[in-house]
């Protein structure tokens, strides 16, 4: 991704150039401070594409249901077969299903009760759901910051470098304005992925609460249902 962008951004003319340099020049040119940065931001990088992949699918999965859930469940209840509501919630991997497992586990004490339980249950499921969730957006703070942190290394090295050599010439500065530049570039194009994920995947979470409330609310008024 970086080797594209730096490739929009390059001159087509390399008449000038002694040798043409991909972004591995770039990053070591920057000398040990530019490596170690560019190297968190890699972790960084990858552990935000991991996390948002593996919560897509997740979060994903969790938010289907059939759409005749609760309508089997009622039907299995009126009809006193308990275990057979609890076999169909079992076979149905979700949160929802599991909660009205714990309902229907619940059934013969108060309705006080068996609201709890659920409830309790709903809070596990949703804690899983927002798993790694906190991670990706310290990620969308972090890349950036540690990108201008880059910026700031890469910019005393220029400096110090033109303070300390009698002959300065735009290569003895190009090894920290890189450092400089690139650093910002990927912290930044870390901190857009992230943030963007990090509310994509906070909406999908909150559809899938709504559903687990409805679906809870559903339950419950299905127990209170007059008996026929």
């Amino acid at each position: 991704m970086l080797n594209l962008l730096f490739n929009l951004f390059q001159e087509p003319d390399t008449t000038t150039v002694k040798q043409s340099q991909n972004l591995i020049d770039l990053i070591v040119m920057g000398g040990p401070m530019g490596i170690a940065i560019m190297l968190i931001l890699l972790v960084l990088s990858v552990a935000a594409v991991a996390i948002f992949t593996e919560r897509w699918f997740t979060i994903q999965k969790a938010g289907k249901i059939d759409e005749n859930f609760i309508n089997n469940i009622r039907a299995s209840v009126g009809s006193g077969n308990i275990e057979g509501a609890k076999a169909l919630c079992r076979a149905t991997d979700s949160p929802s299903a599991r909660m009205v497992e714990k309902g229907l586990m619940r059934i013969g004490k108060p309705l006080k009760d068996i609201d709890a339980a659920i409830e309790n249950v709903g809070n596990l499921e949703v804690f899983k759901l927002e798993k790694n969730l906190s991670t990706l957006a310290s990620i969308s703070g972090a890349g950036p910051m540690i990108g201008f942190l880059g910026t700031v290394t890469g910019m005393i090295l220029a400096f110090y470098k033109m303070a300390s050599e009698s002959n300065v010439t735009p290569d003895v500065l190009a090894g920290g304005i890189y450092q400089a530049l690139i650093t910002t570039a990927f912290g930044l194009l870390i901190g857009i992925f992230s943030f963007v994920g990090y509310n994509l995947l906070v909406a999908k979470v909150e559809k899938v609460i709504f559903q687990m409330e409805k679906t809870t609310i559903d339950f419950m008024d299905l127990l209170q249902e007059p008996s026929h």
